[in-house]
């Protein structure tokens, strides 16, 4: 996975620290080695297609123990459907390998997928479905013009026993009578279109409890499918310490590695290196192809390393390598005179020159 430089490289000078990889200029190294790198991606006809959607690369030049320098070279995620291409560096954990656990589990996840859809497009359960939409408006409608009608009937009670000056006995009783069958019919129809749409609601549940049920699994099984997957992900630092990346994102404000964690660049370069007893010396990232949805990034261009999945990795995998300090921590010019355009109690205009950072201004209290 080595690669000698293609041209003398004994006119350049090695960098003294590590490369700050969030925030860098690449070093002559480093602009050596991704001319290299491009050059071969161009001669893979095959990939143009897939790259030309845009993917980020990435060279590490290393010092072996006799001090010879080289350079390696990485692919974020996988190209081509595959995790293993000699010209690169092999991921920290190939979860692409037929026979390991992740395609096992990830099959019997597609295939909980593939019973949720076929439940979904069940004939039946749409039928039923249907019906109970379709009844349910029925209800509604006979269960609301009966109601109107035993109001109606009420109405013309009660206006017949206003209208008549005295209603005999068992005129009073005919109407008593007449207002009790009518509620009874009522009562009868509410309790025929509750038990049929009961029954029809029990049908359409019973498909759904299903689907439910194996939704539920799919997401427990995918939960510990990623859990047992980020386990697998043992990232080594310069000092030969080990944490996987349940372990490293446990400090974080989320506290769990988010999808694709450890398959950047950056990572599966500096895991090869410490493998390998190689001493990294100076890293750089590039984009390829189209600039991704999300973002701007431009073919050839130089990046830094991703903040959200890198970061926290990348503080562990640093460690114990002497590392450039954050140029934008840095004030370049600490004894200089702030110009103060403007100030009065709530605001405070500063000219500051575009090469310096940050300052820190105190502000009245």
């Amino acid at each position: 996975m080595k690669h000698f430089f293609s041209q003398s490289i004994s006119h350049i000078p090695l960098p003294e620290k590590f490369t700050y990889p969030f925030h860098y200029t690449p070093h002559p190294l480093c602009v050596l080695a991704t001319e290299e790198v491009k050059a071969f991606i161009e001669t893979q006809v095959k990939w143009q297609e897939e790259l030309s959607l845009g993917k980020m690369f990435g060279v590490l030049i290393v010092q072996d123990n006799k001090e010879v320098i080289s350079y390696l070279a990485a692919f974020s995620g996988n190209l081509a459907g595959k995790n293993l291409h000699p010209f690169f560096v092999p991921p920290v954990y190939d979860l692409l390998q037929p026979q390991g656990f992740f395609k096992i589990e990830e099959e019997q996840i597609s295939t909980i997928n593939s019973r949720i859809k076929e439940l979904e497009a069940d004939t039946t359960y749409l039928t039923l479905k249907q019906k109970l939409k379709t009844e349910t408006e029925q209800a509604t409608v006979a269960l609301t013009k009966a109601k109107a009608e035993l109001k109606a009937n009420k109405e013309a009670r009660e206006l017949r026993r206003r209208s008549v000056a005295s209603l005999s006995e068992e005129e009073q009783t005919a109407l008593i009578k007449e207002s009790q069958f009518q509620k009874a019919n009522f009562k009868r129809l509410e309790r025929e279109w509750k038990k049929l749409l009961e029954k029809r609601k029990a049908e359409v549940v019973a498909f759904e409890t299903a689907i439910e049920d194996l939704k539920m699994e799919r997401k427990e099984r995918s939960a510990a499918l990623q859990q047992k997957l980020f386990q697998q992900f043992r990232m080594l630092n310069a000092k030969g310490e080990v944490k996987d990346l349940c372990t490293i994102f446990k400090e974080t404000v989320h506290k769990t590695p988010p999808g694709g964690a450890g398959e950047c660049a950056l990572p599966k370069l500096l895991q090869y290196a410490y493998l390998h007893q190689l001493k990294p010396l100076a890293m750089a990232e590039f984009w390829w192809g189209n600039s991704p949805k999300t973002e701007v990034r431009h073919h050839g261009y130089y990046y830094p390393s991703c903040k959200g999945k890198c970061e926290p990795i990348l503080k562990h995998m640093l460690q114990g390598l002497e590392v450039d300090e954050n140029p934008l921590t840095a004030n370049i010019r600490p004894h200089m005179e702030l110009e103060i355009v403007y100030e009065d109690e709530w605001l405070l205009v500063v000219n500051k020159p575009p090469e310096c950072y940050l300052y820190r201004v105190k502000l009245k209290q």
